[in-house]
C-alpha cells in the first residue's frame, strides 16, 4: 500500500489551512546559530510547496536530548532564524510554545502562505512517552498533517505517530516520499547486480540487516570493526582488535549461510593504537600482529570491493569501512564512497543509509554524486531491517 503525500491533497485542504508539519530539524548549533543546514534544507521542497498553495505552515520538531522540560540551549529559536534565512520572500516565526494556548494562537494568527517554527517538541514529558493528552494538543495546532521526518519514523512518539491518528489527513511530504522510494525500491525490486555494503563497528548494530538482506544481495561487503568478528569465526588471529566474542558463532553460521555473496577484506591497515600519527602497517587478514589491531581495510580490499560497486546496479551501503574519523585510518572508506560515485555515473542507483556513511559521503565531498543519501540513521537501519516504522505506518494509504 503506498503512502499518500502532500500531492494527495486538494487545493480545499491546503489553502488557507494549518498544515502541521512534522521535520527533522535536529541541527547541531554552535554558539547559537546553526552549524550544520542539510537538515533544514532537505525539507524546504515540501515547505515551500506547502507555501506556494497558501497553507499557513506550522513546523515543529525535536532538537537535541533534553530532560522533557524546557532548556535554553536546545531552543528552535535559531532554527527559525536560519529557515527564514533560506525563505528571504516568506514571513517566518518563531512560537516559544509547541503545545497549549499560546501555540494554538501562533497557528491561529499565521496568515496563508506564512511559516511558524514551534519550540522544541522534547521540552514536554509527554512526547517521547507517545502521551495520547500530548497527541491531542498537538491535533490542535493544524487542520492536516504531514509527516517530513524519516529520521524519527521509527519512533512512536506523539509528534511523529500519536498525533498522526487524530489529525487527518495524515501524509508524507516530498523528503520521506523520497526515502521511501529509494530505500523500498532497494529492496523489493533492485536492478541487478545487488550489492550491499556493511561496515561499523558492530555485526550486533548490523545482524537484522544482514539477515534481511542477504537473501536478497548478490553481494554483501562487510568491512569495518564488524569484519573482525567473521575473521575470528575464521580462526584467525585479529590481535587487539574490537570483536564481539559472543556473536563468533552467529558469525560462523552467517558465513556458511551466506557462502560467496559475503565478501570480507583480503587484508587490513593495523597499528598498535588509534592514533593519526600511529605507525601503521598494511597486512593480509591472517597475518595481523598480536600486539596490534585492525583500524581499517586494507587497499586490496578497496579494490576488490570497487570493482564489485562498479559493475553493480544497485547499492545500498550503511556503516564505514574503518575509523574515518581518524586519518589515515579513513581511507577504505572514501576508497568506497568514490567506487560509489562512479558507479552512479555508468547507471547504478546508490543509496546511503545515514549516520555515520552519510557522514563520511559528505567527507568525501560526494554527495551530490550518489543517487540518495538518507537523512535517517536509525531509520534507514530498521527500514532495511524490514521493521515496520510507527511513523509512516500511521498515515493515510491510497488504498485504504
Amino acid at each position: 500500500m503506498a503512502t499518500k503525500t502532500i500531492r494527495d491533497l486538494t487545493d480545499e485542504q491546503l489553502r488557507g489551512k494549518r498544515a502541521l508539519v512534522r521535520v527533522d530539524f535536529n541541527v547541531p548549533l554552535d554558539g547559537g546559530k546553526v552549524g550544520d543546514d542539510t537538515r533544514i534544507v532537505a525539507a524546504l521542497p515540501t515547505i515551500q510547496y506547502l507555501v506556494e498553495r497558501g497553507a499557513r505552515v506550522v513546523l515543529f520538531s525535536h532538537l537535541g536530548r533534553p530532560k522533557a522540560a524546557p532548556d535554553p540551549k536546545y531552543s528552535m529559536r535559531p532554527v527559525a532564524e536560519r529557515l527564514a534565512e533560506l525563505m528571504p520572500g516568506t514571513k517566518v516565526e518563531f512560537c516559544p510554545a509547541s503545545d497549549g494556548d499560546e501555540a494554538v494562537q501562533c497557528t491561529e494568527r499565521l496568515q496563508p502562505g506564512g511559516v511558524v517554527v514551534l519550540e522544541n517538541t522534547r521540552f514536554l514529558p509527554g512526547e517521547e512517552k507517545n502521551d495520547p493528552a500530548l497527541s491531542k494538543a498537538f491535533a490542535r495546532l493544524g487542520d492536516v498533517y504531514v509527516n517530513d521526518a524519516f529520521g524519527s519514523a521509527h519512533r512512536a512518539h506523539a509528534s511523529t505517530e500519536g498525533v498522526a491518528h487524530l489529525l487527518r489527513p495524515a501524509v508524507a511530504g516530498f523528503l520521506m516520499e523520497k526515502e521511501l522510494a529509494y530505500l523500498g525500491q532497494a529492496l523489493s525490486d533492485p536492478k541487478r547486480p545487488f550489492v550491499a555494503i556493511l561496515g561499523g563497528a558492530k555485526i550486533s548494530g548490523k545482524l537484522d540487516v544482514i539477515e534481511q538482506l542477504l537473501p536478497k544481495v548478490d553481494r554483501m561487503l562487510i568491512g569495518g570493526a564488524m569484519a573482525n568478528t567473521f575473521f575470528k569465526a575464521m580462526g584467525l588471529e585479529t590481535g587487539t582488535s574490537l570483536v564481539e566474542d559472543d556473536r563468533v558463532e552467529m558469525a560462523k553460521s552467517l558465513l556458511s549461510k551466506g557462502g560467496d555473496k559475503l565478501v570480507l577484506p583480503v587484508d587490513a591497515v593495523v597499528a598498535p593504537e588509534l592514533k593519526s600519527d600511529a605507525r601503521t602497517t598494511v597486512v593480509a587478514r591472517d597475518a595481523v600482529p598480536a600486539d596490534q589491531a585492525m583500524y581499517d581495510v586494507g587497499p586490496r580490499t578497496v579494490d576488490a570491493f570497487a570493482k564489485e560497486i562498479r559493475a553493480a546496479k544497485t547499492v545500498v551501503w550503511n556503516g564505514p569501512m574503518g575509523v574515518f574519523e581518524t586519518p589515515p585510518f579513513d581511507a577504505g572508506t572514501l576508497g568506497v564512497a568514490r567506487a560509489l560515485a562512479e558507479a552512479t555515473a555508468a547507471g547504478a542507483t546508490t543509496v546511503v543509509g545515514g549516520g555515520d556513511s552519510a557522514a563520511a559521503i559528505a567527507q568525501a565531498g560526494l554527495e551530490d554524486r550518489v543517487t540518495h543519501v538518507s537523512t535517517g540513521g536509525g531509520a534507514s537501519l530498521e527500514f532495511l531491517e524490514g521493521k515496520v516504522l510507527p511513523g509512516v505506518a500511521a498515515l493515510d494509504t491510497r488504498d485504504a
